[in-house]
């Protein structure tokens, strides 16, 4: 068994925390029911305009895994184009 994660850190268009909810719920939820990962707000909870997203997945092939974090940050680079991706680790554990 093979676990990847990867970690986001955006920069969101929100002034307020309410705003910020909105988005990050939305895409936690959208990408847990499209790629099947386990998905959190890491860090920077207090920060409006920021946010830090952990993405988890587990599978039997190393590359599979991979692919599939890397697919998800394409899915949010095209899905979101408001957001800015400012930084983006993935991880074997």
């Amino acid at each position: 068994m093979h676990v990847f994660s990867v970690l986001f850190k955006l920069h969101l268009p929100s002034t307020s925390l309410k705003g910020k909810r909105g988005i990050v719920k939305s895409l936690l939820a959208r990408a847990r029911n499209s790629f099947n990962v386990a998905a959190a707000e890491v860090d920077l909870q207090d920060l409006p305009g920021t946010a830090v997203l952990a993405f988890v997945t587990v599978s039997e092939n190393r590359a599979l895994a991979r692919r599939l974090l890397e697919r998800l940050e394409e899915w949010v680079v095209e899905e979101r184009p408001d957001l800015e991706l400012v930084a983006m680790e993935i991880e074997e554990r």
